[in-house]
This record gives C-alpha cells, sequence and structure tokens, in this order.
C-alpha cells in the first residue's frame, strides 16, 4: 500500500534513505540531516517535493520522492521522479511499478506536464527496467541520455496517456 510520507511515519522510512544513499556511495550518511531535509516533503501545502512510501504487511519495504522541476524549452513544470528504492528482498514483485504508476498519477494530479526519471548509468536494474520499458517507444515512451561533468545519467521521460495500467 503506498502512504504519504508524514511527520508521524517518517522515522519509518529514514533506513531505506540511508541505504538508498549508500547505494549510491554516499559517505556519511547524516541521519539528522535526512531528517531535517525529508521532513518538508511531509507537508502536504509543500508544491516543491512529495515522498512517498510502499507498506507491505505492516512494514515499509520502498519509497518514492518527486520533485517539481522545470522545462526551459516548453515552458512548463515537470514533475521528476529522483529517487526509487525497493528494499533487496522484496525487489521483482511489481512494487517499483506501482511506485511508478503512483508517481505518474501525482504529477498529473499536479498539473504537470510530464514526469522524469533521472537514474546514475550504474544502476543497471533501474536502468534496464527503464530501458525495457524504452521499448514501448510505440506508445508514447522516450528516453534521453544527459552527461554531467562527473557523472553519465540516464534521464527517462513517461507521458502521462500511459498512467491508466
Amino acid at each position: 500500500m503506498i502512504e504519504d510520507v508524514t511527520i508521524e511515519n517518517i522515522d519509518e522510512v529514514l533506513p531505506l534513505i540511508a541505504e538508498y544513499q549508500e547505494f549510491y556511495g554516499v559517505e556519511n550518511i547524516d541521519l539528522e540531516k535526512n531528517s531535517n531535509f525529508f521532513s518538508q516533503f511531509t507537508n502536504e501545502n509543500n508544491d516543491s517535493g512529495s515522498l512517498y512510501l510502499f507498506r507491505r504487511n505492516g512494514q515499509v519495504i520502498g519509497f518514492i520522492t518527486i520533485y517539481k522541476g522545470f522545462s526551459s524549452t516548453q515552458a512548463e513544470s515537470v514533475a521528476i521522479l529522483n529517487d526509487l528504492y525497493i528494499k533487496v528482498d522484496h525487489r521483482g514483485n511489481g512494487f517499483a511499478k506501482k511506485l511508478i504508476n503512483h508517481a505518474l498519477n501525482t504529477a498529473k494530479s499536479k498539473g504537470y506536464s510530464r514526469l522524469q526519471w533521472l537514474t546514475a548509468h550504474n544502476n543497471k536494474i533501474a536502468s534496464i527496467y527503464m530501458m525495457t520499458l524504452t521499448l514501448l517507444k510505440a506508445r508514447g515512451f522516450s528516453m534521453q541520455l544527459k552527461l554531467n561533468v562527473k557523472n553519465s545519467y540516464n534521464w527517462f521521460t513517461l507521458p502521462f496517456e500511459l498512467s491508466s495500467s
């Protein structure tokens, strides 16, 4: 079940955020800093981002963040799926797909023109999953590769027409 992260349940998702940061090689993970930073997304009046958790059998097994971004070329607000994490022992069960669909629906309901997903090139599981989705290009999926000075990132653009499933 997907839930908004609130002040009441943020402590349940913070350990997963630390696992996610560890996966991406963050040194000196600061739990207090994480708590302060991610708490800003528990306010439903905050339009800069949203944080959601996935709960299964009473246990938080994943989370997703959606941040507000902008497209200068289209002069529109866009949603950026910045973080998606499922605990290792729960992967392969379709939970990530449910969170992605939730992100698509949330972005659409907030009036964003599209949802973009940024993932590091070395995140093989996420990249393979999204590359598989790009095989559906005929149905409207598109993928762009953006290069950063230090790292390569895969940008995936997901149109809302596909969020109905």
